[in-house]
């Protein structure tokens, strides 16, 4: 979709916006090291990567692996390397034991197709005790089990995160504030972590997405090779396209108006509960996380949950992931009584029902199998080759996205991945 220039000032605006707030974070940061431990400032460079391609059996419509990208695997591109690809560096900046900042950027496929950098994390850090901290600014937005680092592919065993998980939501990070605190707990160490803040990105399509007012609490506990982690995020959300499309339905009386009450997005809640836990001895791990998103809107309800497991071989680690997405929502509506119309209206109110439709078909059913082979080639380098096996449900476009005509909703599709991540 062609992107307007205006649009394009506004990325510009708000990455150069944050670049300053964070450029001007370390310096002011600088001033308070220098005056308290002239000696205690260090700083670090990091940066991780993946290269990857990935082919798609439906040629209708395309696999993207996220939301807030352009293009993908199957119509745009039978074999793609936009799916996976990206790279990623992050400076660390340590002034004194106590206050710290990090920046990290990365670049990968945005929602106009180009690879423009993005400030993935901005912010300062307080170190209040060696339990309890502070960071302000750009932030991780901790929902599931490898949040911290669910961009860096050679920290994972997959080629991605279980997409009908992880794509409930597709947003990482929150412009606000978290804080942590740590306890040991019957032989447990406990992280309680909250978050405030607010996100605003853009879909595929090139539609604006607007959270505010996120909110969320955290709750993880490790000892020894278990991880457990309980949370739940909460988002007030708008959706540009959504409002246009029920501003019209607004137009056609109180039939119209009941419609957009029941459906419309315009600063709604939206919720997530999930809950995950790891157990990774050395020799093996399996994993699992379960989830709950409530949005009473066209969004609709989701449950969603996968386990994964795999066993290490050396440097060779086959694995195997099972995943679902599922609704209780319907998928469709009959929208407008065409024949309460009068005919030069008929054919509008006809489109307005299928728009609405196609929206609630986004309501995505799909379960999905994986497997695959991860070959440590060095510590900084590895192979991955995957294959992914989504069954749709009746009605529902699954995980797909950018659909053509003549494609068909249900259905089943395949997909071949092959990457290559590293970091240095």
């Amino acid at each position: 979709m062609p992107v307007a220039s205006n649009q394009r000032r506004s990325i510009g605006a708000i990455t150069v916006r944050w670049g300053s707030v964070a450029v001007a974070s370390l310096l002011w940061a600088g001033a308070l090291a220098r005056a308290e431990e002239p000696s205690g400032f260090r700083l670090s460079f990091a940066g991780y990567g993946t290269l990857s391609v990935v082919h798609s059996s439906e040629d209708r419509a395309d696999f993207l692996g996220s939301l807030l990208a352009e293009s993908g695997a199957g119509y745009t591109h039978s074999w793609s390397p936009e799916v996976d690809s990206r790279i990623g560096a992050q400076v660390t900046a340590t002034f004194t034991p106590e206050l710290s900042a990090v920046l990290q950027v990365v670049a990968e496929q945005q929602y106009d197709g180009s690879y423009t950098p993005q400030l993935e994390w901005a912010n300062v850090k307080y170190q209040f005790t060696p339990d309890a901290s502070v960071r302000v600014g750009r932030v991780v937005l901790p929902t599931f089990l490898v949040s911290d680092y669910r961009k860096v592919g050679y920290a994972n065993v997959w080629v991605r995160p279980p997409v009908e998980v992880y794509g409930l939501v597709p947003v990482t990070s929150v412009d606000g504030l978290d804080a942590s605190y740590r306890v040991e707990v019957g032989g447990f160490t406990s992280t309680f972590q909250a978050n405030f803040g607010q996100n605003d990105s853009k879909l595929s399509d090139g539609t604006d997405l607007e959270g505010r007012r996120s909110r969320g609490l955290t709750v993880s506990a490790e000892r020894g090779a278990t991880l457990v982690r309980l949370g739940y995020q909460q988002t007030d959300l708008r959706l540009e396209v959504f409002n246009q499309l029920f501003d019209a339905f607004r137009q056609f009386g109180p039939e119209g108006e009941s419609i957009a009450d029941r459906y419309d997005v315009d600063g709604s809640v939206y919720g997530f509960y999930v809950a995950g836990a790891q157990y990774d001895p050395g020799a093996w791990f399996v994993m699992a996380e379960a989830g709950h998103a409530r949005s009473e809107t066209a969004l609709g309800d989701h449950t969603v949950w996968y386990v994964s497991g795999g066993y290490r071989f050396g440097r060779l680690t086959p694995y195997l992931t099972y995943s679902s997405v599922d609704t209780r929502d319907p998928l469709s509506d009959p929208g407008l009584t065409l024949a309460a119309y009068p005919p030069e209206l008929r054919a509008t109110a006809a489109g307005l029902n299928a728009a609405l439709n196609a929206v609630l078909a986004a309501r995505a059913i799909q379960d999905g199998v994986s497997i695959g082979a991860r070959w440590e080639l060095s510590k900084s380098f590895d192979l991955k080759v995957q294959f992914d096996h989504g069954s749709i449900g009746a009605g529902s476009r699954g995980r797909l996205s950018n659909l053509q005509p003549g494609f068909a909703l249900g259905g089943s599709y395949s997909l071949i991945s092959v990457a290559v991540d590293f970091v240095f």
